[in-house]
């Protein structure tokens, strides 16, 4: 039995000033860039209250200390499995007894294996590992698609030498709907809700109104329209975010950002970010109830400035229009509504039709120049494209496309759109310099950065998105 602490401790200087930043992030006077880029992460965990210590990190890690060994919600990811390991062995809880998964993605999986390492060369027994059933599911499916998984995070983050893993550490413990289990003084209620996966997992410690709440809530708009990704689920997310708020939780525990402490204010946050996804869902409904096409829907559907201001809704990783996208593709399926969509021609032919029509790829090239000086990327972009696709090796095209793709990246908050817009930029500038994507991504500090794994959720400062990007 491992005695637990309850005497007050001497403040130490690292949660003193973890605490009074988190309160200036929620006050939007500070952003998240400190908390991400690892200010905050050490070999000591942040004690939030005497059972609670919290791994602030990009992927966050909750430690419950039970008075009977150690509970811990999520683990992190493989750049900080080592620094984890070290600072819950100094947070005298004990042994690490059960391990909660909230959800499969790999930035919150891989923290388990220094503990099991451990267990196999003291001779004692490995954590038990508890998920929701359909993370195993998904670790399956992550070792057949690798190859496409590992392409896809390439483009999104900006680090062409990615390599998707192949190795996991499947659960111990699998549940349905709702699991609960005690470990000493406290209970952790665990609950499936689908939202950014089909696989999430919130978790309710009633003893000390503590709620972990995975990615159900991250300090962004909430990724629930990954362009790249599989389909996310906005309504069900709501849903989960209603029955979060009736827990009346004092202290929530997100899967990525700063805590957020005080009845009031986890209260908010949680109706806030519901009512981000109900209003989208409400107006896609609507609107495809009334038998519109998807580029009306895409174009017609606005988030509330009043929620989009807030300083946990910013659209800096996802943003609302991809959730629009994703809405339209779980109830309407892949078919947009136009016709010549349905079975379309290949692109690279319909593209060679219209530079016929045009006078040639060089003039829709012109073209999009002429509209990207004007202001109008979205309209510059598609000619860009076209022109490209009809003459794909000619350096000139090529240079237009990455002027279009990179001043667009520039201007986008969110860290989806910028990483598409700045991969294409540099497939292009590659072809028109002659070199390849890597070189080309690599030639700015920040793309460097980037390529060198240097990853994390997107954040808003000042109005302009930072340098970070995003997860899974």
């Amino acid at each position: 039995m491992t005695e637990h602490n309850t005497a007050p401790e001497a403040p130490a200087r690292k949660p003193v000033d973890y605490a009074a930043y988190a309160d200036r992030v929620w006050q939007g006077s500070e952003t998240l860039l400190p908390h991400l880029s690892g200010a905050y992460t050490g070999d000591e965990l942040v004690r939030l209250s005497p059972r609670v210590g919290f791994f602030p990190a990009f992927a966050n890690v909750t430690v419950f200390d039970t008075g009977d060994g150690a509970v811990l919600v999520d683990s992190g990811d493989f750049r900080t499995a080592a620094q984890l390991h070290t600072a819950v062995k100094g947070f005298g809880a004990g042994p690490v007894h059960s391990v909660v998964y909230t959800h499969g993605h790999v930035d919150h999986v891989f923290g388990v294996f220094p503990f099991d390492k451990e267990a196999e060369r003291t001779g004692t027994a490995r954590p038990e590992v508890v998920a929701h059933e359909a993370v195993s599911a998904r670790f399956d499916r992550y070792i057949r698609t690798a190859g496409y998984n590992s392409w896809i995070n390439r483009r999104q983050f900006g680090v062409p030498s990615l390599e998707w893993p192949t190795t996991y550490r499947y659960p111990d413990t699998v549940y349905r709907d709702r699991l609960t289990f005690h470990r000493g003084e406290l209970t952790f209620e665990l609950v499936h809700a689908r939202g950014e996966t089909d696989d999430h997992t919130y978790v309710w410690v009633p003893e000390l109104k503590a709620l972990c709440t995975g990615d159900l809530f991250i300090w962004n708009t909430p990724n629930a329209g990954n362009p790249q990704k599989v389909q996310r689920y906005p309504e069900d997310w709501a849903r989960a975010l209603r029955s979060m708020q009736e827990l009346g939780a004092e202290l929530l525990l997100p899967g990525h950002g700063v805590p957020i402490m005080g009845v009031e204010r986890v209260n908010r946050a949680l109706d806030d970010t519901a009512r981000f996804l109900e209003s989208l869902c409400e107006q896609t409904r609507e609107l495809m109830n009334a038998g519109h096409r998807l580029d009306t829907v895409i174009h017609e559907v606005k988030v509330p400035e009043e929620l989009l201001s807030r300083p946990y809704l910013h659209p800096a990783y996802d943003e609302p229009e991809f959730v629009v996208r994703n809405l339209w593709r779980l109830w309407g399926g892949w078919y947009d509504q136009n016709p010549a969509h349905l079975k379309p021609a290949p692109e690279a032919a319909v593209a060679a039709e219209y530079a016929r029509a045009a006078g040639g790829a060089a003039a829709l090239a012109e073209r999009a120049r002429e509209l990207l000086a004007a202001g109008d990327v979205r309209l510059a972009s598609h000619l860009a494209e076209t022109a490209a696709l009809a003459a794909p090796t000619d350096p000139e095209v090529a240079r237009t496309r990455a002027e279009v793709y990179a001043q667009r990246a520039g201007k986008e908050t969110s860290t989806m759109a910028r990483g598409v817009y700045a991969w294409a930029a540099a497939e292009s500038a590659a072809v028109a310099e002659d070199t390849d994507v890597a070189t080309e991504l690599t030639r700015s500090p920040e793309g460097r950065k980037r390529a060198g794994g240097a990853i994390s959720v997107g954040v808003v400062g000042d109005g302009m998105a930072g340098d970070e990007d995003g997860c899974c």
